[in-house]
Parts: structure tokens; C-alpha cells; sequence
């Protein structure tokens, strides 16, 4: 039964766990079953019956009917405290917790020895905030239980919270005598010691746990912390060099003389103490980072952020630990914050990915850059040994699959694409899947594979059903084949809405309407696509869907302009001259069969 003592952190409610954990499934011992001698035997049988019936039902989850069955018990028996705890049980699960209390309240108060009843009890106050409640249940079970360390470090935790810290130190000597003895309740009782405002004592169990341990220098560092905290400089440092010269390499000793330095204002030997640690290769790589950012934070606050004293701390440490791949990046991540040259930072996250492959944010933020400037080839050499350290991670099968497809490689990008879709779980960022699933549908159609890019596209809107550029081309190609106008035009008109100047979403919707034969609406947007394509080469595709629109509302003159302005636009000439002069057209092909 034996338990370590609670952190005093811990907050009450935590331990307040629902009480109905600890109902009883087993038969009741025979003194709880006993019943009342105002019961003929007959009644006994009969109450005995119905409370096994109630026991029945509530294992078959018919709750309703052991409820039933309870309140009937209580009727023959009043003082039944097994039917008052069920009763409670029941309640609580239908979220009445105030007909429980008073159930549970009542059972315990029956059966003063029952530990099941008052620890559900001390529990129930617990989660009720009735800490002085839950102090007397408690201290009663602990004077029954005297080897449950679990319920004294809950007593241990309600005494500190209401202050009782001279009732807190016989607790800790009764799991002391349970447990034994250990740094960790003497330091309790050290604490507690303090919090009574007893130094001498709280120093002497200080002292008498480094006197048990005299070849750990740990204690006696943990001693001169101690002293120092509480304005004895002096005796401090003379263990923290004592100290140092039993171990000249313990981190916790030159972490503490650090922080005596620091204190005492001597800035040169604290810096000293801190390069020591960070270049020495006993200081784990997480310790070191956490000193580093110390060392960032103080160059910030208080010598004008000169990046040029950190960068040399920098290389001193990875000269000395060039293999410490976690120094690097953070180096990277610094040379970022003081915004430096995006390739003098890449050069250190390269130098980096040399020592760990698997380090995926330095080999993402070189592809960043190497996106910048469309450099497709690097871009691949990164991400084909990204997915094969990290294959869990999408955003390398997207940046190939993307650089593929800048480089209209479409076979080797939709393979990229498609390992990526292979990785997607339930944690996967629903924008990137759904970018994903857009970009092969996009491939998948300029590959003439329409059915399988809709049902990419269908995929891509599970995902994220507002991905607007989605939407646009899925409408788009279906207007094209003439097939399912309503569903395009519904999903058209949303990337309208949510972009109502983008002249390439205004054309699709355009042209959808003229599809369904809506010319003169058809019209509208088609003019407004053109108004609001202010690129210095109009799209020659939106000046033709304009031209064609206008030709059906009866507007044949505007049609001609606009097919003329789509020719000069890059358009395809011979098939819009024979928009603009359908006769010659018909003359040529006459003289062509003759």
C-alpha cells in the first residue's frame, strides 16, 4: 500500500476522483448485512431478496429498476447503509449529486467503520471543496488503515492547504516508517520545516541527509543552495568549492556557483562557469539549450542584442561538440531571429542535417528558401532522403510532388502525391491533405483521367470543404463536359463569395450560367471577370467566354470586339476567326470540296 509522498503543487480536486470507483460489487460481509431486529424473519428474507434483485438489475445496467428496488428496501429498513450507498451511486450517475451526498452521508454515519463508505465520503467533500469535512474522514481512516500512505499524502496535502503545517511533520515521520527513509521525504520534511518558519531544523535535516550520503556532492551543492537562499553567501560558497574539488565537472556544482556569481554581481566568473558547461561534453544537448537561451535572453536585455558575442559563444560550443546537431539548429534559429541572410543560415542547418538526416525543420527550412527561388532539382535531392528518414512526414511528398510538377514531370509528381496520401491519419492537418488531394486532381485531369480528378477533388473537399481553388476547377472541368451543371454551379458561386473580385473564379461562374443557357445572367459576371482582370496581359480565355456570352444575349457587335481583344491576347486565332466571320469560313470550306 505503500505510495510516494504527493508534490504540495498537486491541487485537491485533482484527487477527487468519482466515488463510484469504489462501490462494492461483492456481497456485504455479514455485520453490514445484519439487519434490524424490529424484521421478522420473514421481512429479513424478503428485504435480503430485493437487494440482491437491485444488485442484479444495476449489473444488467437496469438502473431505473434497482433504483426501485433500493427505495423499497429503505421502506422495510431505514437504516440499511449497503441500500442508502447504492441509492448514492445511482444518484450520482444521474448526475444528482445532492441526493447522493445525502445518501452517502447516511450510509456512512450507519457504518462509522466501513472504509469503503467514508473513503467514497472524504472523496465526496473533496470534490465539493469541504476540506475540513474531508480532514476528519481522512484522519479517521488513517488511524484505522496505518499502512495506506496514500490517504496520509492526501492528509498531507489538505493540512498545507489549510495551513496546518505543524500537523503535516508527524504525517511524513508515519511514511517514513512505511516507506523508509529517502531524500525525497527528507526534503519534504525540509520544506515544511521552512514553511513553519523553523530554519535551524530545516537546515539540520538538510545536513543529516548529506551526512548519510558523504561521497555525493550533490547534497552538500544542495546545502550551499539552501544557505544561499537564505542570505549565507558565504558559507555557501565555501560548499560549492568544496564541492568542486571533489568533482570539478558536476554540472549541479558549477550550475550553483553560476548562480552564486550571478548574484553576487560578478558577471565575468558566471560567464566563465556558463561556456564551461556549454562547451563540456558531459552537459546533455537539452541543458545546454536551455543555458544558451539564457545566454540569448541576457545579451537581449542587457547588451544591446550584439549578436556578434553570441555567434562566437556559438562556435565555441560546436567546436568543442561537433556533432551536437540540436546547437546548430538552434544556432540556425537564432541567426533568424537577428534576420540574417537566408543562405548564411542555411549553411549552418546543411552542416546540421550532415549530423542528424532525420532533423526535419532544418531540412524544411532549406527547402523554404530553395522554394523562393524556384530551384525544382534541389528541392527534390532534399525531400528524397526527408521521406525516407521521416515517411510520416507529408510536407516532404508535397514540396517533391510540387517541384515535379513546376518541372511538368506529372507522372513523378501524382507518385509523390500519392505516397503522401498513403501517410494521411486521423491527426493529419486537414488543409494540407485537402492541398494535396486538389493538386491530383488538377494532374489527374490534365492526364485525361476526368473520373479519377473528381474523385481526387471529392476527397480533397471531405477534407476541407471550402478549399476555393478547389472548387473552382472541380466546376470548371465539370461545365466543360457538359455534366452535373447544378453541383458545379453551387460550388462556383461559393469561390465568388469568398473571392467576388477574382476574375478567374467571376469566368468560371460566367461560363457555367451560359452553360445552363442563363445568358443574360451569364453576362453579368462574364463583365465583371473582364473588369476585374487587371493583369497587363488580359487571359485571353476570359476575353473569348466574354465574347461568346455577349454573342448569345444578341450583342453580336461587343462579341466581335471581345474575340478580337482575345486574339490579341494570345488567343487561338483560327478557331475565333471563324466565331468573328462564320461565312468566310463556310465559302473556304465550299472551295474546298470543289
Amino acid at each position: 500500500m505503500a505510495a510516494t509522498i504527493v508534490a504540495a503543487t498537486t491541487f485537491l480536486p485533482s484527487i477527487a476522483d468519482n466515488y463510484q470507483q469504489y462501490r462494492r460489487k461483492l456481497p456485504m460481509a455479514k455485520d453490514e448485512m445484519k439487519l434490524s431486529d424490529t424484521l421478522s424473519e420473514a421481512d429479513a428474507n424478503k428485504y435480503d431478496s430485493k437487494f440482491l434483485e437491485s444488485v442484479i438489475m444495476q449489473n444488467a445496467d437496469n438502473n431505473d429498476s434497482a433504483m426501485t428496488l433500493l427505495k423499497e428496501c429503505l421502506q422495510m429498513k431505514p437504516d440499511a447503509a449497503e441500500a442508502h450507498y447504492e441509492i448514492a451511486a445511482l444518484y450520482q450517475q444521474q448526475n444528482k449529486d445532492s441526493l447522493a451526498a445525502i445518501h452517502l452521508e447516511k450510509a456512512a454515519k450507519l457504518q462509522p467503520e466501513n472504509d469503503t463508505y467514508q473513503e467514497s465520503l472524504a472523496r465526496y467533500f473533496l470534490s465539493v471543496k469541504k476540506y475540513g469535512e474531508a480532514i476528519k474522514v481522512y484522519e479517521n481512516l488513517a488511524e484505522r488503515q496505518h499502512d495506506r500512505t496514500d490517504i496520509l499524502n492526501i492528509l498531507l496535502q489538505l493540512y498545507e492547504n489549510d495551513k496546518e503545517y505543524k500537523k503535516m511533520i508527524p504525517v511524513i515521520n508515519r511514511i517514513e516508517q512505511i516507506e523508509g527513509s529517502s531524500e525525497y521525504i527528507t526534503l519534504s520534511k525540509m520544506r515544511v520545516y521552512d514553511l513553519l518558519g523553523d530554519k535551524k531544523a530545516a537546515y539540520r535535516a538538510l545536513k543529516n541527509l548529506s551526512d548519510e550520503h558523504p561521497n555525493d556532492v550533490n547534497y552538500k551543492v544542495m546545502r550551499g543552495n539552501w544557505l544561499l537562499q537564505h542570505d549565507k553567501k558565504n558559507e555557501a560558497l565555501k560548499l560549492f568549492h568544496e564541492a568542486q574539488k571533489e568533482d570539478p565537472e558536476n554540472l549541479y556544482t558549477l550550475s550553483s556557483l553560476a548562480d552564486y556569481y550571478m548574484e553576487s554581481g560578478d558577471t565575468l566568473n558566471a560567464n566563465i562557469l556558463t561556456l564551461k558547461m556549454l562547451v563540456s561534453k558531459n552537459t546533455p544537448s537539452k541543458t545546454k539549450i536551455s543555458l544558451l537561451q539564457n545566454v540569448i535572453k541576457d545579451n537581449e536585455q542587457y547588451h544591446g542584442g550584439d549578436s556578434t558575442k553570441v555567434l562566437a559563444t556559438f562556435d565555441k560550443i560546436i567546436e568543442a561538440n561537433p556533432k551536437d546537431a540540436d546547437i546548430m539548429q538552434l544556432k540556425a534559429a537564432y541567426m533568424e531571429l537577428k534576420k540574417m541572410p537566408a543562405d548564411t543560415i542555411d549553411v549552418v542547418l546543411r552542416q546540421a542535417l550532415r549530423i542528424a538526416p532525420d532533423a526535419v525543420s532544418a531540412r524544411l527550412h532549406i527547402i523554404e528558401t530553395l522554394w523562393s527561388k524556384q530551384k525544382w532539382d534541389e528541392i527534390i535531392a532534399l525531400c528524397k532522403p526527408g521521406v525516407q528518414y521521416n515517411p510520416e512526414e507529408m510536407v516532404f511528398y508535397y514540396f517533391m510532388g510540387l517541384s515535379h510538377y513546376q518541372k511538368q514531370e506529372n507522372d513523378l509528381a501524382l507518385d509523390a502525391f500519392r505516397r503522401g496520401v498513403g501517410e494521411i491519419n486521423a491527426e493529419s492537418n486537414p488543409d494540407f491533405v485537402s492541398d494535396f488531394y486538389a493538386i491530383m486532381g488538377d494532374i489527374l485531369h490534365q492526364k485525361g483521367q476526368s473520373q479519377e480528378a473528381f474523385a481526387a477533388y471529392d476527397s480533397c473537399l471531405q477534407w476541407k470543404a471550402d478549399n476555393i481553388g478547389c472548387l473552382n476547377n472541380y466546376a470548371y472541368y465539370l461545365s466543360e463536359r457538359d455534366e452535373n451543371l447544378e453541383k458545379a454551379e453551387q460550388m462556383s458561386y461559393k469561390t465568388i463569395k469568398a473571392e467576388p473580385k477574382n476574375s478567374t473564379y467571376l469566368d468560371t461562374y460566367a461560363w457555367i450560367l451560359y452553360m445552363q443557357k442563363r445568358y443574360a445572367d451569364a453576362q453579368i459576371y462574364a463583365d465583371q471577370a473582364v473588369a476585374c482582370d487587371t493583369d497587363s496581359v488580359q487571359s485571353a480565355v476570359i476575353l473569348e467566354h466574354t465574347g461568346d456570352i455577349h454573342n448569345m444575349t444578341g450583342d453580336r457587335k461587343g462579341a466581335v470586339e471581345y474575340w478580337q481583344k482575345a486574339i490579341k491576347a494570345g488567343g487561338d486565332k483560327a478557331a475565333i476567326s471563324r466565331k468573328i466571320n462564320p461565312a468566310a469560313t463556310q465559302d473556304k470550306k465550299k472551295k474546298l470540296k470543289k
